[in-house]
């Protein structure tokens, strides 16, 4: 699967302007660094630890800064609180957020103009900053990659078909919309992580409902079947690859192993279905979703073979 991996990211400016009320925050400090990028979906709060120079902060998390953080740091001599701020600052965090009714020294306010590290106060209470942000950087902050395949709903099955380009997997995709099933996205699939764990896909903007068959050309599945031929977003339950058939190569006849496709840490059911003539290899995928199906409500005869 030729893929690109990474997170949708958040300016901290688009945080700031977008959900400035729903935070209750105040810039106060590095407002030239406001384009800097929030790239983890959770937030530290680091508390007794910010007083301890060796704590080790992510790159792209918010920091919260609690009403003891804050008390504790301000106690510091001043040799020990620039330790303090270079292992908290040198690092690319996004910014900082204190608790209300603590302002932070001038010693932090001055460091964040620095270094350019927005330095927001708040007036809400730190867990209730903490839920608040938590979900909207959950529902914003997306992991996501792309694969090269077909993302079809088999039977109400979300599968995606991978295999090298010219094995069929557009062929057989246009194949299964004949026989009632919809397509997602063809050639390009994006995949997104929900918090859940779940694998979402969709197409680009640019080709949805959009195929490309050798010998015609690019076709509009939509225009040609109608809007229930196509989807577009689902939910990814098992992974098919086509591979071209190798006679020296021992295919599972029996169905026993249960091989799975890992796609950002996340295991699905996996198939590799051999293509050759004379093979209906869409007839197989739809076949394999509807025992995936079955599987997955507990039948599962090849095992009862073996009993």
């Amino acid at each position: 699967m030729r893929s690109i991996e990474g997170v949708n990211k958040l300016e901290v400016a688009e945080l700031a302007r977008t959900w400035r009320t729903e935070l209750q925050i105040e810039l106060i400090a590095g407002q030239d660094g406001l384009k800097r990028k929030v790239t983890i979906n959770s937030v530290q709060e680091p508390g007794q630890k910010l007083i301890d120079p060796q704590t080790e902060h992510k790159p792209g998390e918010i920091q919260i800064l609690g009403r003891n953080s804050i008390s504790n740091f301000n106690k510091l001599p001043d040799s020990t609180k620039l330790k303090v701020l270079r292992s908290l600052l040198s690092i690319d965090i996004p910014c900082l957020i204190s608790q209300r009714g603590i302002l932070p020294g001038e010693e932090l306010r001055k460091a964040c103009e620095e270094t350019n590290v927005p330095l927001f106060t708040t007036k809400l209470p730190v867990q209730e900053l903490i839920s608040r942000l938590n979900k909207i950087l959950h529902d914003r902050i997306i992991p996501f990659t792309t694969a090269h395949g077909v993302l079809m709903d088999i039977q109400g099955l979300g599968v995606l078909i991978l295999g090298k380009s010219g094995i069929g997997k557009s062929e057989n995709a246009l194949d299964l919309i004949n026989r009632g099933s919809k397509l997602i996205s063809d050639d390009v699939v994006e995949i997104e992580k929900s918090v859940s764990g779940e694998l979402f896909g969709s197409g680009p903007e640019r080709i949805k409902h959009l195929m490309e068959i050798r010998g015609i050309g690019i076709i509009n599945i939509m225009d040609l079947f109608g809007r229930a031929s196509v989807m577009d977003r689902r939910r990814i339950n098992m992974v098919i690859e086509l591979v071209e058939w190798n006679s020296d190569t021992e295919y599972d006849r029996l169905g026993i192993d249960e091989n799975v496709y890992n796609i950002m840490g996340v295991e699905l059911p996996y198939l590799l279905i051999p293509v050759t003539l004379g093979r209906n290899t869409a007839t197989i995928i739809e076949v394999a979703a509807r025992n995936q199906l079955l599987k997955s409500k507990g039948t599962y005869r090849a095992e009862k073979i073996l009993e």
